[in-house]
């Protein structure tokens, strides 16, 4: 006679197995849709620049790849390089959205006079680690050096796709600038302008207020906040007199300096107030 328990065992593989077999077809599922995404997404590498399978680069010089993408939806386009199949010690292009068919532009430097890249890996897609894949590897053996870059000039093409990654850096630029505002941004924004004002005031006016009314050592001490309010306004006039973009972040910079002097000037009036030297 069989007891429940027997029953039960052996319907368990049955169970687990059952459960193996259907998770390997959601797996499987869920990569016949990925390949379904990107499968209409093909690049190829046209040319590159320096030419050749053998490629020494100089102090600041980059390796360009022109590359010719198809695509059936919006994708970027990295050239990524590698040395033994570890990324190399190098920095590489970052990628606009590409649509339809065109060129592209790749390109890597080494970080500093020494590096190896044995080969180019290609990826293609959204720019996430799981959703992009790489859709072609490129051979070439490409040492850095200290030598100083020749003089020969770049093909027209290095120029061209340099424009017009210019003109949608241009475009996207616009589009970031011309997208709504959200009502708590413009309220941040807002707050951000009148704490600016309220503690570039403040930094200004408490020292200045105290070189006139204290005495001694106090005053001194107050002439301390009033110095790095002057030194730092006559940096930005200077700056920007000279170079109109030298300081785009100035209202971060009136921001901390304003509050690290209004932050000195209250703690020497409660200094002064608990010594009772503001009572003389």
């Amino acid at each position: 006679m069989r007891t429940a328990a027997t029953a039960i065992d052996r319907r368990a593989p049955r169970v687990w197995l059952r459960t193996v077999v259907f998770w390997g077809w959601v797996a499987m599922l869920g990569l016949a849709g990925t390949d379904a995404v990107w499968a209409g997404a093909t690049v190829e590498v046209l040319e590159t620049y320096p030419a050749g399978e053998e490629v020494t680069l100089g102090r600041n010089e980059n390796f360009y790849l022109r590359l010719r993408y198809d695509t059936e939806h919006p994708i970027g386009i990295w050239a990524r390089p590698y040395f033994r199949g570890q990324p190399a010690n190098a920095g590489n292009n970052g990628s606009y959205s590409y649509s339809g068919n065109g060129e592209a532009l790749g390109w890597f430097f080494f970080s500093g006079t020494r590096g190896e890249v044995d080969e180019i890996r290609i990826t293609a897609s959204d720019g996430s680690i799981a959703g992009t894949p790489v859709v072609l590897t490129y051979p070439v053996h490409v040492l850095a050096s200290e030598r100083q870059p020749g003089a020969e000039g770049a093909p027209e093409w290095v120029a061209r796709l340099k424009a017009a990654d210019a003109e949608r850096q241009k475009l996207a630029y616009q589009a970031y600038s011309n997208r709504p505002v959200a009502p708590f941004t413009s309220l941040l924004v807002s707050l951000l302008g009148i704490a600016v004002l309220v503690l570039g005031v403040c930094g200004f006016v408490m020292p200045v207020g105290a070189l006139v009314r204290w005495r001694g050592g106090w005053r001194m001490a107050a002439a301390v906040p009033a110095a790095l309010m002057g030194f730092v306004v006559i940096r930005l006039l200077v700056g920007i007199s000279i170079d109109p973009t030298s300081h785009n972040l100035w209202p971060f910079e009136i921001l901390m300096v304003g509050l690290l002097s209004t932050v000195i000037m209250v703690l020497l009036t409660l200094a002064r107030r608990a010594t009772g030297a503001a009572a003389a």
